[in-house]
């Protein structure tokens, strides 16, 4: 039995270069088409959509569903990071007065973490039990992850056995779509088998690693 997961981000959003974590910014139109044209130049039919509850994603997987008739579910373990004190504000407003602070928080989220945020290791464990949780409950199905991408580089990091603190290492773009195969023949075998983001570009892979990026302290990967 093979199980399929795709995993999509959200689009962009009104405040895209701030950090937004439990901040519940809607997409912007620019978004809502991000988001529209990936789906559309999908070949594949979903039995189910789960969302985080957050409106950036649930608003999109309720008018996905609407319109192809799949049902739709939210799983608030899907919401992405708290950012604590850092909720709402951009890297360059944050710059100013914390530098250090920011500049440590993209070299290792494990060991630095935003004043009063989620800290990283509770993040993963709440994604990841979602994770599990779904993979149990939709053997031999395709279902449809409308999420963030916090939670997608958590399951990255996860599927490639990377620690979760190299997270930031993996670049996830508005409306870009991850594709996972889960193979359950005596032992399950999970693997990124490919990436394809909004602007149709599309890298196929089988047994995939994504390629490291250097992220730049402005917010606008969140």
């Amino acid at each position: 039995m093979t199980t399929f997961i795709d995993l999509l981000r959200h689009g962009e959003t009104e405040n895209s270069h701030r950090y937004c974590g439990s901040t519940d910014y809607p997409l912007t139109p620019r978004g809502w088409a991000q988001m529209w044209h990936t789906v559309e130049m999908s070949p594949f039919q979903w039995q189910q959509i789960i969302t985080s509850p957050l409106i950036r994603c649930a608003d999109f997987a309720q008018a996905l569903g609407q319109r192809y008739c799949i049902p739709v579910t939210q799983d608030a373990r899907l919401q992405e990071i708290h950012f604590g004190a850092w909720e709402n504000q951009s890297a360059a407003e944050l710059m100013q007065v914390h530098a250090d602070a920011v500049s440590s928080f993209w070299q290792n989220p494990l060991i630095y973490p935003p004043p009063k945020a989620e800290h990283l290791l509770d993040f993963e464990t709440r994604v990841l039990s979602a994770w599990y949780e779904i993979q149990r409950q939709f053997v031999d199905k395709r279902i449809l992850l409308i999420t963030h991408s916090g939670v997608i580089r958590v399951i990255i990091c996860h599927i490639q056995q990377y620690p979760v603190e190299r997270l930031l290492e993996f670049e996830v773009k508005h409306a870009s779509m991850q594709h996972v195969c889960i193979e359950q023949a005596g032992h399950s075998q999970v693997r990124l088998v490919s990436d394809s983001s909004y602007d149709h570009q599309a890298i196929s892979r089988c047994d995939a690693i994504l390629d490291p990026f250097t992220c730049a302290a402005d917010g606008s990967a969140k």
